[in-house]
């Protein structure tokens, strides 16, 4: 069984999240709506909400991220949820406990909701697979595979701009190969249906094929984000590379970085993103981040919380 038929209900309700990749239309825009009601509570005075009051929600992570917990973490106390962290990797499959015994374990401790992060591809559908009927599991981020809900706040982001993507141009640039983001955020831009979504890249990190994902392929800079209304800056994800696939990360932002120079060039209107960390010097010059009005960086560190509030609170409300 695939990602994407385990996700949905016999009554095409949202039961897990493990990858945008084969949602429907209406389940994206359903998700993006409700968040824009969590986001507009976070600005008043009372930021509580008992939607998952009584629910319990665990963050199991075997490939560390701080700021992915974190906002993880923030969403489901803000749904009055009971919140447990749990950093694996140097814990129980250390021991030779295996990802089944793990989710065997913390399932009899009467868990509701999984949120999963493993650097293996495929190990959020694993826990689906095998979790009890009564039990969700929403993927933080897999291998190279999907990271569903960066997607979901990337999307909410531009929308909030962009209320329609029909006209929209959209450049993602950088390390295309090795990115979750990258899978994602081009199955969301299809799905609500972008005009036009550009690849940007060095050849050797253009994955094979991506074309059929139906994208235009640059690997050039200056002619993938020429006309566009986004880019999306990503990370050299060198932890991933195995063997030489860039001469330098000097290199790499001469050729692929976005400067105030190749700023100057592009609309006033159009939007920098990033889905983090950044590299300052590599992928973006350092004061582009923070510094320009064009880039909603911390609008996408905002919105993440709003984002993820809206998808467990409607998992879980699918559930008994």
């Amino acid at each position: 069984m695939t990602g994407s038929s385990l996700q949905l209900g016999p009554d095409g309700q949202l039961r897990h999240l493990l990858t945008i990749e084969g949602l429907p239309r209406s389940v994206l825009r359903t998700l993006l709506d409700k968040a824009e009601g969590y986001a507009d509570m976070r600005r008043g005075d009372d930021k509580k909400n008992l939607a998952l009051h009584g629910r319990t929600v665990v963050n199991l992570f075997f490939e560390a991220s701080t700021r992915t917990r974190t906002t993880f973490e923030l969403a489901a106390k803000r749904l009055s949820a009971d919140v447990l962290n749990l950093q694996v990797s140097a814990s129980s499959t250390s021991k030779g406990e295996t990802l089944l015994d793990t989710l065997k374990t913390l399932e009899a401790m009467q868990v509701d909701l999984f949120v999963v992060r493993h650097e293996a591809s495929g190990a959020a559908q694993f826990f689906a697979e095998h979790a009890a009927p009564d039990v969700a599991i929403l993927n933080a981020g897999d291998g190279r595979h999907a990271h569903p809900t960066q997607a979901l706040l990337d999307m909410f982001t531009i929308r909030r701009r962009h209320p329609s993507f029909s006209k929209l141009k959209v450049a993602i640039v950088g390390d295309i190969l090795h990115s979750r983001v990258a899978r994602s955020d081009i199955h969301a831009l299809r799905i609500l249906g972008a005009a036009e979504i550009r690849v940007v890249a060095p050849r050797p990190l253009i994955p094979a094929g991506i074309e059929t994902l139906g994208v235009k392929v640059f690997n050039e800079l200056d002619a993938g984000i020429a006309g566009v209304d986004v880019v999306i800056l990503l990370r050299l994800q060198k932890e991933r590379m195995v063997g030489a696939f860039l001469p330098s990360t000097g290199e790499f932002h001469r050729d692929f970085g976005l400067t105030r120079a190749r700023l100057a060039k592009l609309s006033k209107d159009v939007m920098i993103m990033h889905p983090g960390p950044i590299n300052r010097g590599v992928e973006i010059e350092g004061d582009i981040a923070y510094g320009d009005t064009r880039s909603v960086i911390l609008e996408q560190v905002e919105h993440g919380i709003a984002v993820r509030m809206a998808v467990m609170e409607t998992i879980l409300a699918n559930r008994p």
